[in-house]
């Protein structure tokens, strides 16, 4: 347990500076929804969440973000709920691990 987790380094292009922390607020306030949705059995929403991170999550530059958004996707289309929670982990995880460096 009091093991520190590893930093996520991801570099993105400099261009994308202004409108990245934009992006990853608004991946913070996923993190919010998330959870609420689960909890009143909303899959449509979990799964309209996870399709909009699966999509833009590489255009920013942040490939994980994809990632986990294709898995909380695909779980709310099963309705599995513990797929679900474990998508938000992971993007608790990323987003509290992620350092961005402007290139």
């Amino acid at each position: 347990m009091g093991v520190a987790q590893d930093k996520i380094v991801v570099r993105i292009d400099e261009d994308l500076a202004e409108i990245a922390p934009g992006y990853l607020e608004n991946r913070s306030k996923d993190l919010e929804q998330l959870p609420r949705a689960l909890v009143e059995g909303n899959f449509q929403v979990l799964r309209t969440l996870g399709h909009r991170m699966k999509g833009s999550g590489a255009g920013y530059g942040f490939d994980g973000i994809t990632e986990i958004g294709r898995a909380i996707e695909e779980a709310a289309k099963q309705e599995d709920r513990a797929g679900v929670e474990q998508g938000i982990a992971a993007l608790a995880s990323y987003l509290s691990r992620l350092e961005v460096i402007y290139e």
